[in-house]
């Protein structure tokens, strides 16, 4: 069932977030090797919009440069001279593991090294978890947002990765004020079909849910997207299900599935996206600097809500 304050759209995102700055100080964000223009501009507009404050770790030479072509006032921000990016995203992850960060971000960096770092023994960021990412979606004419996992860390994932990529996106989701949230496990179809191990595993995480193995959340599957997202959909084909027709989370069989998924529901569909790697002590933030800015802004406030003290 959907809590009262759930968060329907972005501009209720970005205004939680905003509510928690206002409640307890800035988050801030270490960005790691953030001498490029897309993580200077990310910082300034987090600072601008009330969400976080950010330490940009980096070549101080090169911030200083884009933040005056740009006209940016860097006093609010701070800056830690590292220009080797390697580096620089170990002291970034330092920085969140000694407290004087609350989250990390990727700047001018491979991701593989982001990750690295993070959950190296010496940043201390390790929780024993697993890592997933989790896309959150706003679509034009949609009337509510939509989770993805995995479609970034979890290549091939097996059923017990599953079970732990469904309880990582349930963190998400209540962070989201949904309280009990509704997760659709993706397959080409909604029969159970042995050749097909996306069905057969589908179906036991419905069960293991049935029976409290996974909590938070009600689970059900194997559904198709359209049967997933479309009520008309699951009417047609006669499923009668809590979750058909209804999904808020979208658990997909592998990472190449949910790539092309995600990519379809951007760049075809329209959608905007905010994404966090969840599974570590605090949130890591791992955006392409292909994304509008407007992804990064929403994925730094869902960053905002999922540290906000208890």
């Amino acid at each position: 069932m959907e809590s009262r304050s759930a968060i329907r759209n972005f501009e209720q995102l970005l205004a939680a977030a905003r509510a928690v700055t206002e409640r307890h100080g800035h988050r801030t964000i270490a960005i790691a090797a953030a001498d490029q223009r897309e993580s200077v501009l990310a910082a300034a507009e987090a600072w601008r919009e009330g969400l976080a404050r950010s330490i940009l770790v980096g070549d101080e030479a090169t911030i200083t440069q884009i933040a005056a072509a740009e006209g940016i006032d860097l006093s609010p921000l701070a800056v830690v001279h590292q220009p080797d990016p390697l580096a620089a995203a170990a002291t970034a992850a330092q920085l969140v593991g000694r407290g004087e960060a609350d989250f990390l971000m990727k700047g001018r960096v491979d991701t593989a090294h982001l990750m690295h770092a993070g959950l190296d023994k010496e940043a201390g960021l390790r929780t024993g978890r697993l890592l997933s990412h989790v896309a959150v979606f706003e679509m034009p004419g949609y009337h509510r947002l939509i989770l993805l996992s995995d479609a970034g860390v979890v290549v091939a994932p097996t059923l017990e990765q599953k079970v732990e990529i469904i309880q990582n996106a349930v963190v998400v989701a209540h962070g989201l004020g949904l309280a009990q949230p509704r997760v659709a496990v993706l397959a080409a179809t909604e029969v159970v079909n042995l050749k097909i191990r996306a069905t057969v595993e589908a179906a036991i995480l419905s069960k293991m849910a049935e029976r409290q193995q996974i909590t938070g959340c009600l689970v059900d599957g194997p559904l198709a997207v359209d049967t997933a997202m479309s009520t008309e959909a699951a009417h047609l084909k006669g499923l009668s299900s809590p979750v058909a027709g209804r999904a808020d989370i979208l658990i997909v069989p592998d990472i190449e599935a949910g790539n092309m998924l995600g990519k379809a529901m951007n760049h075809f569909a329209g959608g905007t996206l905010a994404g966090v790697v969840v599974g570590a002590r605090s949130p890591f933030l791992v955006v392409s600097r292909s994304d509008p800015e407007l992804s990064k802004l929403v994925s730094m406030a869902l960053a905002v809500l999922l540290t906000a003290p208890a």
